[in-house]
C-alpha cells in the first residue's frame, strides 16, 4: 500500500475511534494553562497513530502534540507531524468542530496532508502535485481577494495583548469581519475552500498546521510566518495563511512595519518547543 493511501486510511480509522471513545467518561487535564487542555482520548488517539505508524514504518520519525518527538530538531527522512485532536476545547465543550490533523514531510518538503473533520465525516487531503480534495471532490484553485473585501480568521484573545493587538487590530478593522472557529487545522482548510480569505495567529505549533499546509498550497494559497518565511516543523511559528493576494497585502502593509518586534518574537520561537 502506498504511503499516502495508508495514511488516509489511518486518519479515518483514528476519527472512527474518536467517535466511539468520546461517549465514555473524559479525563481532562491542564497542560500549560487552564485553557490548554488534554483528554484521555487525545492521548489514546496519538498512541494509536504512533503504534500503527511505527509498526508499518519503523524508520519514520513522528512528532505528536501529546509528547512524541518533541526532542526532534531535524527534518531529514520521512517525518509525520500529528495532532490527534486539533480543537480540544471544542471537543470537550461542543463535541464538534475538531479534527484529526496529519502532515507527512520528506526531507523537510511537504508530501501529504490530512485534516479530518470527525463529526461531519469530511476528510480534506492532498498529495504534493496532485491537487487537494474534500472527500473525493477536487477543491478548486483560490481567487485573490483584498483585506477590505474579506472575512479574516483570528482568535480574539490575541487582540487583548498590547503589542500584538496594536499590530493586528488594523487588519480586523479594515476587513469585512472576523471569525474564530477554535481549530487551526480547520481554519486553514476554510482558507483553502475560500470560506475565509485569511487566517492569522502569532503562535502555533507545527502539529496545528502540518496537515493543512499542503492542502492550502495545492489550491494556490500561501502560508508563511509573519516575516514571510517558510514554516518550520520542529518549533513554534507565527502563521499567516491566505490566498496569494491577501497574503501579500497583509505581509507588506500590516506586518512589515513591525519587523523588529516580529524578529524578536521568532528568535524566541527558535529556542522553544
Amino acid at each position: 500500500m502506498y504511503l499516502y493511501d495508508y495514511a488516509k486510511s489511518l486518519v479515518l480509522e483514528a476519527g472512527n475511534n474518536i467517535r466511539k471513545w468520546m461517549h465514555e467518561d473524559l479525563n481532562i487535564e491542564e497542560k500549560s494553562n487552564p485553557n490548554d487542555l488534554v483528554t484521555n482520548v487525545d492521548k489514546a488517539i496519538e498512541e494509536f497513530l504512533v503504534n500503527q505508524i511505527k509498526e508499518t514504518y519503523p524508520n519514520h520519525v513522528i512528532i505528536g502534540e501529546e509528547g512524541h518527538g518533541h526532542h526532534v530538531d531535524s527534518s531529514e527522512g520521512i517525518v509525520w507531524v500529528i495532532d490527534p485532536i486539533d480543537g480540544t476545547l471544542n471537543f470537550i465543550h461542543q463535541r464538534e468542530h475538531f479534527a484529526v490533523s496529519v502532515g507527512i514531510f520528506k526531507d523537510g518538503q511537504p508530501y501529504a496532508g490530512f485534516v479530518y473533520d470527525v463529526m461531519r465525516d469530511v476528510l480534506y487531503h492532498a498529495r504534493s502535485g496532485q491537487g487537494a480534495y474534500q472527500n473525493e471532490v477536487l477543491i478548486p484553485k483560490l481567487e485573490d481577494t483584498s483585506v477590505a473585501k474579506s472575512i479574516i480568521g483570528m482568535n480574539p484573545n490575541w487582540l487583548t495583548k498590547p503589542k500584538l493587538g496594536m499590530m493586528l487590530h488594523p487588519i480586523i478593522n479594515d476587513s469585512r469581519s472576523a471569525r474564530a472557529y477554535g481549530s487551526a487545522a480547520l481554519e486553514i482548510v476554510y482558507v483553502a475552500l475560500g470560506q475565509l480569505a485569511a487566517y492569522l495567529t502569532p503562535r502555533l505549533q507545527p502539529w496545528d498546521y502540518a496537515g493543512g499546509l499542503i492542502i492550502l498550497k495545492e489550491v494556490g494559497g500561501e502560508i508563511t510566518n509573519f516575516l514571510g518565511e517558510t514554516l518550520s516543523i520542529t518549533h513554534p511559528n507565527s502563521v499567516v495563511v491566505g490566498n496569494k493576494g491577501i497574503h501579500q497585502e497583509i505581509l507588506e502593509q500590516y506586518l512589515k512595519p513591525h519587523h523588529e518586534f516580529l524578529t524578536e518574537l521568532h528568535d524566541h520561537f527558535k529556542n522553544s518547543k
